[in-house]
This record gives structure tokens, C-alpha cells and sequence, in this order.
């Protein structure tokens, strides 16, 4: 193990570099996200070890309400010892001044990113456990996955994801590589918002413009699939998303797979993950049959449904 000695001579360990790098990423993280990421789900091992970060003033943290865990931020001093390590090469140049603004998160935002955390912890959580799945690449930093993309009628949109996912699964005939975009719902927004990221996501999938990022022919798109992962706070936002992508012009059935933030973090690979294509079938001859639904009838609770969907969907799961 490469070891260096800090300013403050604590003894610097090459896991401490990719702790701080991730940290440099995301912005902010817990304990608990650190121990998912860095050791092994130990979270007494990671406490011991970012005392001592803290004590090093590499990482700090903001104090948040008694019932939150703190989120922990990399400082200034920590920017520069990764910068001095050469551990931010494949980042975009960042001046120290600017390195600071992208840290001054609000406490909305910082919600929102602790969640995209948990996401990302239980999913490396869960490929430690597969003998099968590793993770090769779960970015959060919207700017380095971010794309253009051009819709009929609606001219070039950004499209700035929360997250992107490649996943390696070893199979009898070698290794299948599975690719994600991840939006983790922020229920402040409307789901007109969150339906034209995902026709956004399709384009982005038809046009080639997937492939021509993976250095391919844009006509070669059918060669670089991916799915985009869609995590809602509830069943029920899940559900009405269901609803309104099959709604989309044109429908979205299969591309967008959706669930809740529960059943991510609990088992994201496992059969939590509902397809709007699913949900029509589900539905389908009750009174909550999509063909009977219209996109224009206000909103209203439906736990009704929402138990038929439990009960009768056919969830289903990431990997083969």
C-alpha cells in the first residue's frame, strides 16, 4: 500500500486519495457513504478513519438537524492535496475560488445529493455482495455526463444527469457491460419536468448521440444501449411517472425503469423495478386502465391502485 505523510504527518494511505477524489465528485457524502464506497461497509472503520481526515483539516462537515447523519465536504485543503497528488487529471481544471463556489451547495441541494449518494452506496453495497457484478464506473457530477440533444418541435436541450452507470457482469461467454443514466426524483418538481428528461434520454438513445459519446458512428446506436433509472420518493410518484411516460408522444414502455428510493437502497438488483410498459399491463381491464385514464383529469390519491400495482405488476431486474 502506497503511503505518504500529510503537512500535519499523519500517515496518508492510498484509500484516503480515492476517498477524498469521490468526495471531490459528489460534493458531499455521510459516514455511512464513505464506509459503503471506501471500507467494505464498515462504518466503525470509516469513522476512525475520517477522524482523522477531519483532524488533518482535509474533510469537514455541516452540522444538520439531530435526526440527520452530517454531510461531510472535502476543504480547501483537501482540494489542494489532491491537486498536488495529481488525482484530479480527468476533472476539468478547477481554481481553488471555484473549487469553493461548486462546495457552497444549498441545503436543498444537499438533500437532493445525499440521496443520489444513498443510491450509489447501495448499489456498490450490493456488487460487493454478487460474485458476478462490478461496478466499473458510478458518476454523480452532472457536468462530466451531461449532453445536448435535439427534439422535434422543442429545439436542442441540455440534459444534466444525476448520475451514469456502467456495470460489468461476468457471464459463461465473458462480460456483458450494462449502462445507466440515474435521475433520482426530486419531488419539488413536476412530473412534465421529469417525463421530457426521460423522451430526452430516448432521443438521446435513437439519435446516436449515446454512441457517438462512446467514440462510435451515431448510426451504430443500436450497439450501446442503456436504460435510464428513475427513483422516486413513493409508489405513488412512481406509479403516476408510469403513467404519464406510457402518455408521452411517443410512449415510453420499456427505456425508463422506475422504483422508489426504499427498494433501491435496499436491493437495487433485485425485482424492484417497475416498467411503464409493466404498469399498462397490470392495469390493464380495471378501472384504472391507462385507456380509460386522461392526461388532462386533475390529480387525485389512489391507493387503490396503488396496492393493485403492488400486487399484480411485474417488477423486474437490472442484470441478466
Amino acid at each position: 500500500m502506497n503511503r505518504r505523510k500529510t503537512p500535519n504527518s499523519i500517515v496518508f494511505q492510498s484509500r484516503d486519495l480515492a476517498l477524498l477524489r469521490d468526495l471531490f465528485e459528489s460534493r458531499v457524502m455521510t459516514s455511512a457513504h464513505a464506509a459503503a464506497l471506501h471500507f467494505a461497509g464498515s462504518k466503525e472503520a470509516a469513522k476512525k478513519r475520517l477522524q482523522k481526515l477531519r483532524a488533518a483539516g482535509l474533510v469537514t462537515e455541516r452540522t444538520r438537524r439531530p435526526t440527520e447523519p452530517a454531510a461531510l465536504f472535502l476543504t480547501t485543503k483537501g482540494f489542494a492535496h489532491l491537486r498536488d497528488h495529481g488525482a484530479l487529471a480527468e476533472y476539468p481544471a478547477f481554481s481553488t475560488r471555484s473549487f469553493e463556489k461548486r462546495a457552497a451547495v444549498s441545503e436543498l441541494t444537499l438533500r437532493h445529493e445525499l440521496e443520489v449518494m444513498d443510491v450509489k452506496a447501495a448499489f456498490h453495497l450490493a456488487a460487493s455482495k454478487a460474485e458476478n457484478v462490478s461496478i466499473a464506473e458510478f458518476g454523480t457530477w452532472p457536468l462530466l455526463h451531461q449532453f445536448d440533444v435535439s427534439r422535434n418541435g422543442h429545439g436542442e436541450t441540455t440534459v444534466k444527469p444525476d448520475g451514469f452507470i456502467r456495470i460489468h457482469e461476468k457471464e459463461s461467454d465473458g462480460i456483458s457491460e450494462h449502462a445507466f443514466f440515474l435521475e433520482v426524483d426530486r419531488s419539488s418538481e413536476s412530473l412534465d419536468t421529469l417525463v421530457t428528461k426521460a423522451a430526452c434520454y430516448l432521443s438521446h438513445y435513437h439519435s446516436g448521440g449515446f454512441a457517438e459519446q462512446n467514440g462510435a458512428p451515431r448510426t451504430a446506436f443500436k450497439e450501446y444501449p442503456f436504460r435510464v433509472l428513475i427513483v422516486c420518493k413513493s409508489a405513488e410518484r412512481r406509479n403516476n411517472t408510469a403513467l404519464r411516460l406510457l402518455q408521452n408522444n411517443p410512449p415510453i414502455f420499456t427505456h425508463a425503469h422506475l422504483t422508489t428510493l426504499a427498494e433501491v437502497t435496499t436491493d437495487p438488483f433485485g425485482a424492484v423495478w417497475l416498467t411503464p410498459a409493466a404498469y399498462r399491463d397490470a392495469v390493464k381491464g380495471t378501472m384504472f386502465d391507462t385507456e380509460r385514464v386522461s392526461g388532462t383529469q386533475p390529480y387525485r390519491s389512489q391507493p387503490d391502485r396503488e396496492a393493485h400495482i403492488e400486487k399484480h405488476a411485474a417488477k423486474c431486474v437490472l442484470l441478466s
